[in-house]
C-alpha cells in the first residue's frame, strides 16, 4: 500500500540505521581504547567485577612495595650488624692483647682508649642507622602490612635496640694493673658476638619471609590481572570483523532510508 500519511518503511529504515550507528560507534570505541567495556552500559556486571579486581590488584601492588621496603630496611640493619661484628672482632684482638701479662699498665690504658672508641662506634651505629627517615634499631617490632584489598595480614620483623650496654659491654674495660679485666671483657665480647650472630639469623629469616610473600603477591597480581584482562580487554579480531559488518550495514541502511524516502515521490507520478 502506498501512503503519504506515514512513511512506515522510512521509519523502519531510520530505526535500523540508528541501531547500526550505535553499534558502529561502540565498535570504534573498543578499537580506540582496546577495551570491551568502556562504560557501565556495555556490561554492568562485568564492569563491577573488573573494578573489584582492579582494587585488589592495587592493594597487592602496594603490599609488594611494603614487603620490598621491609626487606630493604632489614638489609640495612643486617649490614649495620655486619659492621658491628667487625668492630667486635677488632675488640677481641685488642682485649686479647691487653689480657697478657707482658703488657704494661700504660699500654693497657692505651688499648682501653681504643676499645672505648669501638664501644662508642657501636653506640653511634645503633642510634644513627636509619631507613626512610626512621631509626632501624628500635626496641619495638617493625610491622609490614600486606593486603589484597579484602586476604590482609601483618608480618612482624623484629629488630631490637642496639648499643654497647645492651650487648653487655657497657661496664667492661681493658684497663688495670693486670689482664684480669681484659679477660672478663673477652668473655663479654664473645657473648656479644654470638648475640649479633643470632640477631642476624633472625633478620635473615624475616628477609626470606618477606621475599617469599612478595613472590606470592607477584603471582596473585599476575592471575588477577589476567582475569581482569579477560573481562575488560576487547577481542580485536572479533571487533574488526564487527567493524566491517557494521560499516556495510551502515551504508546499506543509508541506501535503504534513501530508497524508502523516495517511494513517496511515486505518488506524484499517479497524479500526472
Amino acid at each position: 500500500m502506498i501512503s503519504i500519511l506515514n512513511n512506515i518503511s522510512s521509519l523502519a529504515a531510520e530505526n535500523q540505521l540508528n541501531s547500526t550507528q550505535m553499534e558502529l560507534n561502540s565498535t570504534l570505541q573498543q578499537l580506540a581504547s582496546g577495551q570491551r567495556i568502556n562504560s557501565g552500559a556495555n556490561d554492568p556486571a562485568g564492569l563491577a567485577i573488573a573494578n573489584g579486581l582492579q582494587a585488589n590488584i592495587s592493594a597487592l601492588n602496594q603490599s609488594a612495595s611494603n614487603a620490598n621496603d621491609g626487606v630493604s630496611s632489614l638489609q640495612v640493619a643486617d649490614g649495620a650488624l655486619s659492621q658491628v661484628t667487625n668492630l667486635l672482632n677488632s675488640a677481641v684482638t685488642i682485649a686479647t692483647e691487653a689480657s697478657t701479662g707482658t703488657v704494661s699498665s700504660t699500654q693497657r690504658n692505651a688499648l682501653n682508649a681504643e676499645y672505648t672508641q669501638i664501644m662508642a662506634e657501636i653506640d653511634r651505629i645503633g642510634s644513627t642507622t636509619t631507613f626512610n627517615g626512621t631509626s632501624v634499631f628500635t626496641a619495638s617490632t617493625t610491622s609490614v602490612y600486606l593486603s589484597d584489598g579484602s586476604s590482609s595480614s601483618t608480618i612482624g620483623a623484629s629488630v631490637g635496640a642496639l648499643s654497647s650496654s645492651g650487648l653487655g659491654l657497657g661496664s667492661t674495660t681493658l684497663a688495670g694493673a693486670d689482664g684480669s679485666a681484659a679477660q672478663t671483657a673477652l668473655t663479654a665480647i664473645d657473648t656479644a658476638i654470638n648475640t649479633i650472630a643470632s640477631d642476624r639469623g633472625t633478620i635473615g629469616a624475616s628477609i626470606n619471609r618477606l621475599q617469599d610473600a612478595s613472590a606470592v603477591i607477584g603471582v596473585q597480581v599476575q592471575n588477577l590481572t589476567a582475569a581482569e584482562n579477560q573481562i575488560m580487554a576487547a577481542d580485536i579480531p572479533s571487533v574488526i570483523s564487527n567493524l566491517s559488518q557494521q560499516s556495510v550495514l551502515s551504508q546499506t541502511g543509508m541506501a535503504a532510508l534513501a530508497q524508502a524516502n523516495s517511494q513517496e515521490q511515486s505518488v506524484l507520478k499517479l497524479l500526472q
